[in-house]
């Protein structure tokens, strides 16, 4: 494996009802980090949750809070979800006509910045910026609901992960969308080092620790 693989799991798979206990029960059996995925209904079709949620998963955890922002005109809500307790914020590259300049923003406000890339967004988008990334987000399904249908962008993967071994960018590579262990092992072998999963973590039939256990278990082999 390229580097030590993290876990963010998705809280969008999550029981709502009893979203305190998750958190607790998916950080006993390891989780690395939680990741909150932000929708508008604009840039993609769903909405969902806003700073609140971040403020109540910032209650529940001390993990880091991978929050996801996939809406218009992020640039309008970067304090609000600094100030709710994120420690990662990603914007998507097709929503920020001024990327630089809100990668920066986020990092004044001392959260690490990422950017993201829908499926059908080439890697190259993101080459002006490299230096100012410290995640950057390949989305392996068309956003905006749990369970869509697992794109295999390998080649995507490597060509950022060849970004970071030639010294271009130290931003970690994440992966978001259909991983499961039948997918993760292929996007960590192609450099992939931070899993996003939702239902695999949340929906388990067997459990949100048999859940990441299983995605675990599934990279443990890799050779590095």
């Amino acid at each position: 494996m390229p580097r030590s693989v993290l876990f963010s799991p998705s809280i969008l798979s999550a029981d709502f009802t009893r979203l305190g206990d998750q958190l607790r029960e998916a950080e006993q059996a390891g989780a690395d980090w939680f990741h909150i995925d932000v929708m508008d209904g604009h840039f993609v079709p769903n909405l969902t949750m806003g700073p609140f949620i971040v403020e109540a998963c910032r209650r529940a955890t001390r993990l880091p809070l991978d929050v996801h922002l996939m809406i218009e005109a992020p640039e309008r809500l970067l304090r609000s979800f600094a100030d709710a307790g994120a420690d990662w914020l990603t914007v998507h590259q097709e929503t920020c006509p001024h990327l630089h300049r809100t990668l920066q923003t986020i990092r004044e406000l001392g959260m690490k910045a990422g950017a993201a890339l829908n499926p059908s967004t080439p890697p190259a988008s993101l080459s002006q910026v490299l230096p100012s990334l410290d995640l950057i987000l390949i989305m392996t399904v068309d956003p905006g609901f749990s369970g869509g249908k697992y794109i295999p962008l390998l080649d995507k993967i490597r060509a950022v992960r060849g970004w970071v071994d030639q010294g271009l960018t130290a931003a970690r590579i994440a992966v978001d969308g259909g991983i499961n262990p039948a997918t993760a092992p292929e996007v960590v072998q192609a450099g992939a080092d931070v899993l996003i999963a939702a239902s695999a973590v949340f929906a388990h039939p067997d459990g949100i620790r048999a859940g990441l256990e299983s995605l675990r278990a599934s990279v443990q082999e890799i050779p590095a």
